[in-house]
């Protein structure tokens, strides 16, 4: 089953929807649909419940939950909806479940298939099966090393198609004199976004700071308890969760970003986090862990710090150097916001992501 035009319809499919921290998936798809690429959205699952980016609106008419049900049950929905359509490639978002439908549902169509690998997918499947799917692929995309790393390993090479930040939606902007400096994290409260260690490597910094901690998760009561235990709720605010609309506020509002990143003890990492490239964007020193990707924009020294993951002693020692030097800091957010705009500008980044998939499709 293909189309009738000269370029590729492609079907997506994704994992959840909508889902808060997806909005990497959100704005490849909606560049898709710009692009005229774009047949279907099917989903497996409904999303996290959380308020969904703006721009969610924009593709909602489109998207379809599957049932639940196994790969081969799913796939058979999803030939169902599609059926006569005009699809002539599918592309399924992450390495697990969503690939192992697309190749199903590509397989009844006689078309081809690829997928999107970001972070712990690659792990959720052995890397003999990993490898098998990502042969019979006619792309597999990663956007990070760390993700490309795990399909190496499988004994393929991907393509490598880096996620972009919306340079408008997260203006540059001079921080204000604050009095103590700003600090900011961002994330779900949860193990790998190592909350834990910041909130270790406060208790050892000996310079005036406050620290605003967005996002929600299942670790808010043990960090509820750290600050009580290392005195710092008169320094720490755990802000909860805000929306999209109401997150750049933050980052201008801050002099520098923390993201202390972990392998947590599943083996789950970030590949490179969002509040990394919107802080960039925002004109934003990032003192963060080399862990994973986040190294591939974060340069120590030059858009930020890095500090090794789990050293909360490193972690306190690149904060107070920060603390100590309006002008550093201010230089650093200057070079962070250059490289978000001329390597990670979202319209460069999803329009590379267009081509790719035409050229692997059409």
């Amino acid at each position: 089953m293909s189309s009738s035009s000269s370029r590729p319809g492609i079907a997506v499919i994704l994992s959840g929807w909508p889902r808060v921290s997806e909005s990497f998936a959100l704005n490849e798809v909606l560049a898709l649909h710009r692009a005229g690429l774009l047949a279907a959205v099917l989903a497996l699952k409904t999303g996290d419940g959380g308020i969904p980016h703006p721009a969610a609106a924009q593709l909602a008419p489109m998207v379809e939950i599957l049932p639940p049900g196994d790969v081969s049950a799913q796939a058979e929905a999803a030939v169902s909806r599609l059926d006569g359509i005009g699809v002539s490639a599918v592309h399924g978002y992450f390495a697990h479940a969503p690939a192992a439908v697309a190749a199903a549902v590509a397989d009844k169509f006689g078309v081809p298939y690829g997928f999107s690998v970001h972070a712990l997918d690659a792990r959720k499947v052995s890397k003999q099966e990993l490898g098998d799917r990502a042969r019979r692929a006619a792309v597999v995309v990663t956007c990070n090393e760390d993700a490309a790393a795990e399909v190496q390993a499988a004994g393929i090479r991907p393509t490598l198609v880096r996620h972009g930040v919306d340079l408008a939606a997260f203006p540059a902007s001079r921080p204000a004199e604050h009095d103590p400096v700003e600090l900011l994290a961002v994330g779900r409260l949860v193990e790998k976004k190592g909350f834990d260690v910041l909130l270790d490597a406060l208790s050892r910094l000996d310079r005036p700071y406050r620290l605003r901690l967005v996002g929600d998760g299942p670790l808010r009561p043990r960090l509820e308890a750290m600050i009580a235990a290392h005195r710092l709720a008169d320094r720490v605010e755990l802000v909860g969760r805000c929306t999209h609309a109401t997150l750049p506020d933050y980052y201008a509002g801050a002099d520098v970003v923390v993201v202390p990143s972990v392998v947590d003890s599943t083996g789950d990492r970030d590949g490179l986090p969002n509040v990394v490239l919107e802080s960039m964007a925002s004109q934003r020193p990032v003192v963060a862990s080399a862990v994973a990707a986040i190294p591939a924009a974060v340069r120590d020294g030059v858009t930020g710090m890095l500090v090794p993951p789990r050293d909360p002693e490193a972690l306190a020692g690149a904060l107070a150097a920060l603390i100590d030097s309006p002008a550093r800091r201010a230089q650093l957010g200057r070079a962070a916001r250059r490289t978000a705009e001329t390597e990670f500008g979202l319209d460069r980044r999803t329009g590379q992501f267009c081509r790719v998939l035409e050229r692997a499709y059409g």
